[in-house]
């Protein structure tokens, strides 16, 4: 009958030219006696063939069956050689007292190669044997081979009491720990001793004649997996990603454009007041760029203008002033009112002097200005102008905040990519990873604000109770360092960095000086490899990475655990 499923033989290896049908084998045996061992009735299946038959039968509720793992102890190949003929050692004191005395270059020809070179020194450790000039004489009459007999004990129960000589025959590769899968069958409710035509198929013909009535159509396994689908999957870091911008779109911040990642010194360091010869800009911490050596001095760059003006315009929109009652004019022909937030290079409100901002700079390092007295050394100007890699996403930042002196006002920025350290590569470094940062710029600002804003934070990614600890950074003033609670590891990990940028870095940028700005970052990487449980961070990111972990991976969602 089509669309009809009944007893399909389970083929099972056997060197009989006829296949043994496995599921009516244990069927039959279950007639016999009440339940059975697979282990003792078919020792000579396979464990996955006989799991495929118990799967079979207990899908159709024929048979239940409980598994068993245990553990085994098999002999590798030398083992056994040992086993049959005497361990290394046994063979050379057996040739000693065989020839009363033999040399020690025609040890190899009695014994072969590689019980001469294990067994002779073994033999010197036991004292059954001493050498005396170039040969090997006796010491001991009588000798106990107890390698042999362990392994013999080995080799008829499979396993070995002894956990020393286990651990020791393992290292020498004189035994292997296999797992073993066993498993006790008994009757299920709808037991028989053969396996019922099953219906897979309503078809017209059963409805019409009415066959449906009494056929035994075959169950739906609502357990078995569907086919595996080829589709792209994001990347683990991407999906943290995404949940730290929704993150902070929900806060307010606007995103800030990161796609420039070779920065020049100015903006890397100098506009952030990091000296000139902090250790930070050292070849051994800094990747420069040789060609071009050097960059422009600061000046307008349209492209990040038109980006940032992107960016911000879903907040302008949000908080530009009320307009006009709508008129019932076509709207086809009604002008847009004009936005007059948005600063451009062009426009009358962008105020920017980049060469004014240039000179301020070098005052702040080289003579101290704006209330400070400066680091007090002859600054470079091609020190500052030599390209990197950026370290840090704080360049973007600093620079969105010298745009903002065209409006100073109240902001929020953030931005999440790649930054590049010169850094040794181990299981918690690489040389590239992504920094997550966020930016306040407000009036009246005070640290305990910084305090409770990163309560709030990082209570949005699951973490309470942070502890702050003092730092120091160049460019913030007073800063923190920010510590979580890790269940899992036990204790405080720091989790984050922070502090108010200083006076020296926004005030030559023609920032007033009651306009304060928070700075807080953290690395994406870290929570990441938390929430994946991901110790080794070349698994996550770079030429290590296995596929079946980035297409398998699951959601995930910051704040829940």
């Amino acid at each position: 009958m089509p669309g009809t499923r009944g007893a399909v033989p389970l083929p099972v290896t056997t060197n009989s030219s006829q296949p043994r049908d496995l599921t009516k084998e244990i069927l039959f045996l279950l007639d016999t006696k009440p339940q059975l061992h697979t282990a003792d009735d078919f020792p000579d299946v396979s464990q996955a063939e006989i799991k495929a038959a118990l799967d079979r039968l207990a899908s159709r509720q024929m048979i239940q069956y409980d598994t068993k793992d245990a553990e085994k102890v098999i002999l590798t190949g030398e083992g056994q050689m040992i086993c049959d003929e005497g361990s290394h050692e046994f063979k050379v004191w057996d040739a000693v007292k065989r020839n009363g005395r033999i040399g020690i270059k025609d040890l190899p020809n009695e014994v072969g190669l590689e019980s001469a070179k294990i067994g002779q020194g073994n033999a010197f450790k036991l004292k059954w044997i001493k050498k005396d000039g170039d040969a090997l004489v006796l010491l001991a009459n009588t000798v106990q081979d107890k390698t042999r007999e362990s392994l013999q004990e080995v080799h008829d129960t499979q396993s070995l009491e002894n956990a020393a000589a286990l651990k020791d025959f393992t290292k020498r590769k004189l035994v292997k720990i296999a797992k073993v899968i066993t498993y006790t069958v008994q009757k299920g409710p709808k037991y028989a001793t053969e396996i019922p035509i099953e219906v897979t198929d309503l078809t017209a013909d059963m409805l019409a004649n009415g066959e449906w009535k009494t056929a035994n159509f075959k169950p739906y396994n609502f357990q078995a997996l569907g086919a595996s689908q080829n589709a792209g999957a994001l990347h683990p870091l991407n999906k943290v990603r995404v949940e730290f911008r929704q993150l902070f779109f929900n806060l307010g911040f606007v995103e800030m454009p990161t796609s420039r990642y070779v920065e020049s010194g100015f903006w890397n360091f100098d506009a952030l007041f990091v000296p000139q010869q902090h250790p930070a800009r050292d070849m051994q911490d800094t990747f420069f760029i040789s060609d071009p050596p050097s960059a422009d001095p600061p000046r307008p760059d349209p492209d990040a203008e038109a980006a940032m003006d992107t960016m911000e315009a879903p907040s302008k929109r949000l908080f530009a002033p009320a307009s006009a009652p709508a008129s019932t004019s076509d709207p086809a022909t009604t002008t847009a009112p004009t936005n007059t937030s948005s600063i451009t290079p062009s426009s009358p409100q962008d105020t920017r002097d980049y060469t004014r901002y240039w000179n301020s700079t070098r005052a702040v390092h080289e003579s101290g200005a704006f209330g400070s007295i400066g680091y007090r050394y002859p600054w470079s100007p091609a020190e500052c102008l030599r390209l990197v890699l950026r370290t840090h996403t704080t360049a973007v930042s600093t620079w969105c905040l010298h745009r903002l002196a065209s409006n100073p006002r109240p902001a929020r920025y953030f931005s999440i990519d790649r930054v590049f350290r010169n850094e040794t590569v181990d299981a918690t470094h690489l040389a590239e990873f992504h920094q997550v940062e966020g930016v306040i710029a407000d009036f009246g600002l005070t640290l305990g604000g910084l305090m409770r804003f990163l309560e709030e934070f990082f209570g949005n990614l699951g973490i309470s109770g942070l502890r702050f600890k003092p730092a120091y950074n160049p460019y913030t003033e007073p800063s923190m360092e920010v510590f979580g609670w890790h269940a899992g590891l036990g204790k405080w990990v720091e989790i984050g960095n922070s502090g108010m940028f200083r006076p020296e870095m926004l005030e030559p940028m023609g920032l007033p000086p009651d306009l304060r700005v928070y700075g807080f970052g953290l690395s994406l990487e870290r929570p990441t490899m938390i929430k994946y449980g991901v110790s080794n961070i070349r698994e996550l990111l770079g030429h290590k990475v296995d596929l079946g972990f980035i297409e398998t991976n699951a959601a995930v969602r910051l704040e829940k655990d």
